[in-house]
């Protein structure tokens, strides 16, 4: 039986930090963990919880060949920060690639939550297709208006680079560059970083390869900002997919969705975007991530039963936005720089799918590996349960629990654990 020592509870504690801002209690136990995460952490008590109170936004255009709104992104900066060496997190907006903006709600609202944790954040905008019938309509037109968005986005990794090279205006650290977003900026996000090379993309029944050469000649695109990399360090995807999932590849980044699985209009499994059958198949939440498994690239995923695709537009007007948003925190967290990066990440390579979110009486269990030593702890770090040799599939009966925070605690056959945090109501 583990006590309610601070020293005693499982290494991924702290990092997976029960808090909710649903919650209208703190629990004393989560000021321990906020204190001993400040002075242990080599993060210094930084980009989990929002530690400052305002930001400020700057507006750029990101590209030295275009200039016009479709290149221009906000710059969201934590007030009265002095750290030189911040990680940042870009984000793109939905809007199925002919509509949306940089000032989306959910935009800011993610952006603003990021930069009070600490983050640098960026909304950016991208080219979109100035004709959405013929965009619908064409699988070709859909295919180089991707590329268009794929270059554009490059362009603002290397804009970052670029600005730390000469003077670091921004204060980023270029080895922690996270892409991300809502619909298609989440669609956009996942092609850019797992389309590797031109010979990736198809030659029939549409010659994709071909459409690069008006696109810059190369992946990286059109939009300037040459001789600096475009690599980032990892990608978060709200309600986005991709077009083939042969791209995820063991030498890709790490990869965390979030996604309703009736989600009608992008597929949690494959199935053409926007439910019409004009539109290229992508393959959601459900899908990519049994590949990203399969290849061995760090992922971790959370699924809204019965959800489907506009829990995103209103930001934090929506609960599971919120959700959203934290469960991104906590991926992203142990793989910063500061915190030795993704090689110095282990654990995260056993998946573990939980649901309903929240529960009440039962909690269903979906992992990619068999379950050697599951333990529950409540919100003072007291075990709860205690249970062994636990199928890959299974439920668990949680009606006497009351109502709170919880902490679950998995262990493999061959040593991999991971943390999941769950409400009972």
């Amino acid at each position: 039986m583990i006590s309610g020592n601070l020293y005693s509870f499982p290494k991924c504690y702290f990092y997976k930090k029960l808090y909710s801002k649903n919650m209208k209690k703190i629990f004393t136990l989560l000021l321990l963990v906020s204190l001993y995460n400040f002075n242990y952490s080599q993060c210094d008590g930084r980009y989990e919880t929002e530690i400052f109170s305002t930001v400020s936004v700057n507006t750029v255009n990101y590209s030295d060949v275009y200039t016009d709104g479709e290149h221009e992104m906000d710059i969201y900066i934590p007030d009265g920060d002095t750290e030189t060496n911040r990680p940042v997190v870009v984000y793109m907006h939905g809007g199925s690639f002919y509509a949306g903006d940089k000032g989306s709600v959910d935009c800011v609202d993610f952006c603003t939550s990021m930069a009070k944790r600490g983050y640098v954040a960026i909304s950016a905008n991208y080219r979109l297709n100035q004709n959405p019938i013929s965009f619908i309509y064409s699988q070709e037109e859909q295919f180089r208006t991707v590329l268009k968005a794929v270059a554009d986005i490059k362009s603002v990794v290397r804009y970052l680079r670029k600005d730390h090279s000469t003077g670091n205006s921004l204060g980023v650290n270029p080895a922690g560059i996270y892409i991300g977003g809502y619909s298609a900026g989440a669609v956009l996000s996942i092609h850019m970083a797992y389309i590797d090379q031109i010979s990736d993309l198809p030659t029939s029944p549409i010659n994709v390869q071909n459409l690069v050469a008006n696109i810059g000649g190369t992946l990286e695109g059109d939009s300037g900002n040459d001789g600096y990399s475009s690599e980032i360090t990892a990608v978060f995807s709200f309600a986005g997919a991709i077009n083939d999932l042969n791209w995820i590849d063991a030498n890709d980044e790490p990869l965390v969705s979030v996604q309703g699985d009736a989600d009608g209009t992008v597929s949690y499994n494959c199935a053409p975007g926007l439910g019409l059958t004009t539109v290229l198949t992508l393959c959601g939440t459900g899908e990519m991530h049994p590949q990203a498994t399969s290849v061995g690239i760090l992922n971790d995923f959370l699924t809204y039963p019965g959800i489907d695709h506009d829990w995103g537009v209103n930001g934090n007007g929506n609960p599971l936005f919120i959700q959203g948003t934290e469960f991104v925190v906590d991926f992203l967290y142990p793989i910063l720089p500061c915190n030795g990066g993704v090689n110095g990440v282990n654990e995260l390579s056993l998946n573990i799918e939980i649901f309903p979110v929240p529960a009440s009486e039962i909690i269903n269990l979906k992992a990619n590996q068999k379950i050697k030593y599951l333990n529950i702890y409540n919100s003072l770090g007291k075990s709860v349960l205690n249970s062994s040799n636990i199928p890959s599939n299974s439920s668990l009966n949680v009606a006497d629990f009351k109502s709170g925070i919880y902490l679950l605690e998995f262990v493999t056959e061959n040593g991999n654990s991971s943390c999941k945090k769950i409400i009972i109501q």
